[in-house]
């Protein structure tokens, strides 16, 4: 277990493999490492140096009370800071849903550390609705029933991890302390949550972005709207949320061959 520090917090990351090449994954929100680990994995098999991040807030990371620290545009700087951590120049970012926005963000903020991008379900104008279905009940019992809510989470602590995106997903969003989902969720509510269209026009690496039908947090219409706000995007449409993790095959090699050509500076866009 690995740990560094950042403005007087800890932060845990894993790395997988010891490749020339480094891929930064960033979970979803109130997940952590897990969720991108088997891709992790696979993409280490193939050479590259994978690292593993728990964000601010998620994980084994500090669960500080100060939202300020735990804004998308803050999580992209943690994320350059492991980089700065292990001395490493250059990565390829990726993420899914809260780690897809915090890899643009990491490309905007520092365009010179960012190699490419693989964005996986990102959240933008049309997610607002499920945002507030989802994520506004959550917000609000864990700041008014947090008594209520942390016995929950405790139970749900001690179910077994079971491999299955839904059920490990619900059960690490779910295991939380009620003040961190507290604290997580105001913080990406009060900071920016998607780059601004011109911000995402201007972004000039290689990049990868998949898509899912049926998802009312990330719905297929803004990723594929997004494919064509960056320039040269290259877009996938998943069969279901489910796909990379539960039938990875497919899009695990979209993934593997997408980052083997962006190093390649001939495919950057101009």
């Amino acid at each position: 277990m690995a740990y560094f520090e950042y403005q007087g917090h800890r932060l845990f990351y894993e790395q997988l493999g010891e490749g020339s090449q480094t891929i930064v994954l960033l979970h979803g929100i109130l997940m952590d490492t897990d969720v991108n680990r088997e891709l992790g994995k696979t993409l280490a098999a193939q050479g590259f140096r994978i690292l593993l991040l728990d964000l601010l807030g998620h994980g084994l990371s500090d669960k500080p009370q100060d939202v300020s620290v735990l804004r998308m545009d803050r999580y992209a700087d943690q994320a350059i800071a492991l980089l700065d951590h292990l001395k490493i120049q250059t990565a390829v970012f990726g993420g899914l849903s809260l780690g897809a926005d915090v890899s643009m963000h990491a490309q905007l903020r520092h365009p010179t550390r960012v190699q490419g991008l693989m964005l996986e379900m990102p959240v933008l104008e049309h997610a607002v609705p499920g945002v507030v279905i989802l994520l506004a009940p959550l917000l609000l019992s864990t700041r008014l029933i947090p008594g209520v809510v942390r016995p929950i989470s405790r139970l749900i602590q001690k179910l077994p991890k079971r491999n299955k995106l839904a059920w490990d997903s619900v059960r690490t969003i779910f295991g939380n302390d009620p003040d961190a989902i507290a604290s997580v969720l105001s913080g990406t509510l009060v900071g920016p949550i998607a780059p601004t269209v011109r911000e995402r026009e201007s972004i000039d690496v290689p990049t990868l972005i998949i898509g899912h039908p049926n998802d009312v947090l990330h719905p297929f219409t803004d990723a594929e709207k997004l494919s064509k706000q960056i320039p040269g995007a290259q877009f996938v449409a998943a069969e279901s949320i489910f796909e990379l993790r539960d039938r990875p095959e497919r899009l695990s090699g979209v993934i593997a061959s997408f980052m083997k050509t962006a190093w390649q500076p001939k495919l950057k866009v101009a």
